[in-house]
């Protein structure tokens, strides 16, 4: 089998890639709603990937892995990776799973992801009543995630919440804010965490997505001060989405000051960059995104890797569409122990609920749970009947 072309579409806000093969079987991936900028680093690939044998994933992939970097640079890469196991697996007539080692679980766990709605405010009794609402949703979640502080509009709306550099948006995604957070804004927080809490009690656990930009003592003392409640995670405290490094050694000086666990990871690309993170044991849990990381097998490797070192694995993948839940489904059918459980990605517009083909009738998620796909490759594919209605005029031959 040779690949023959390399083809990459916006439907709806997803960009969309699609490599087609000799013998008619094409492989299908997809990326987060926020970057339908990567269209051209997706064909800057096509000269690299024409005449190679799509099923020898790994051969392939060294001719590219090297030009990724740190989210969100390495999207480009990974979805090229997603595409390659939907073909591998649709030659072979079986889920991507059975070639990443088979499944050890017959369910894969999640948490609430883009299952969220916007706040009414920024004060504890709205926070409240947002947890509250994401835990009576019928999928049951076990755990819900909230943003705080730098992840949420806190930093604006509370007054003087922090002495650092403000951020002018205008709809800009990535900008990063950052500094000192004024006592003020520290109780403000905890405040917001203590009403959660509250609400949720033991039944439904509770992880905090916090930044990035936060400094060290700020954050050793918000760490000390939610250890009585049980957090599942304080995320992203000091690097975190599109910062490109990852700083091990201030985040190892973090976890070893609190019991609260440290979480990190989304923004990272490929094994290498992970390696002194895990190895000096820095976090207590990685977040990867199969979306950014390099690719399914990627995040694989680096959840073993984990997994000798006493290091949990949460995925990220919140806004990684249908195409991304298939991904994420087939690789964490395939994780160690130390596996939690994935940010659920749904369909971010109602168009997705037309096109895609392969998700179950029923509830996708029940108790928390999802079962594996039993479709090929990634497991699901898109109706291109309906989904041309959706291509901008320059990508019509999308489905050709």
């Amino acid at each position: 089998m040779k690949i023959t072309d390399l083809r990459c579409a916006l439907i709806g806000r997803h960009p969309v890639v699609r490599i087609t093969t000799d013998e008619g079987i094409c492989g299908l991936g997809e990326v987060e709603f926020t970057k339908g900028y990567i269209k051209p680093w997706v064909l800057h690939f096509r000269d690299a990937l024409i005449g190679e044998d799509p099923t020898d994933v790994e051969r392939v992939m060294l001719k590219i892995r090297q030009r990724g970097s740190f989210k969100p640079y390495g999207a480009a890469v990974s979805v090229i990776e997603h595409a390659l196991w939907d073909i591998a697996g649709k030659a072979a007539n079986v889920p991507a799973y059975k070639l990443l080692g088979g499944k050890v679980r017959d369910q894969v766990r999640c948490y609430n992801g883009n299952r969220r709605q916007k706040r009414t405010g920024d004060r504890p009794e709205d926070y409240a009543a947002d947890v509250k609402w994401m835990a009576e949703l019928p999928e049951k979640f076990f755990m819900v995630k909230q943003g705080i502080s730098f992840h949420s509009n806190m930093k604006d709306t509370v007054e003087d919440f922090h002495f650092g550099v403000r951020q002018t948006r205008s709809g800009y995604h990535g900008a990063m804010d950052q500094g000192v957070i004024s006592e003020h804004g520290f109780n403000h927080m905890l405040d917001c965490v203590i009403a959660m809490k509250e609400v949720l009690g033991d039944k439904v656990s509770l992880a905090l997505d916090c930044g990035p930009g936060w400094m060290l003592p700020d954050a050793i003392r918000f760490a000390r001060a939610v250890e009585k409640y049980n957090i599942a995670w304080l995320e992203d405290m000091l690097t975190g989405d599109y910062v490109p490094w990852v700083n091990p050694q201030a985040y190892r000086e973090l976890t070893l000051s609190t019991s609260t666990p440290i979480h990190t990871g989304e923004q990272i690309y490929s094994r290498h960059n992970f390696k002194e993170l895990i190895e000096t044991q820095a976090v207590r849990v990685i977040g990867p995104d199969p979306a950014d990381i390099g690719g399914i097998a990627e995040l694989k490797w680096v959840a073993e890797h984990a997994y000798m070192h006493s290091i949990l694995m949460a995925p990220h993948g919140t806004a990684n569409g249908l195409l991304g839940l298939g991904a994420l489904i087939n690789v964490c059918a395939t994780l160690p122990a130390n596996y939690i459980a994935f940010e659920y990605p749904t369909a971010s517009d109602p168009l997705w609920n037309d096109i895609i083909e392969g998700l179950p009738s029923g509830p996708i998620v029940t108790n928390s749970m999802i079962d594996l796909l039993p479709g090929p490759g990634l497991g699901l594919t898109i109706n291109a009947k309906e989904a041309k209605r959706y291509l901008l005029e320059e990508d019509a031959g999308f489905f050709d």
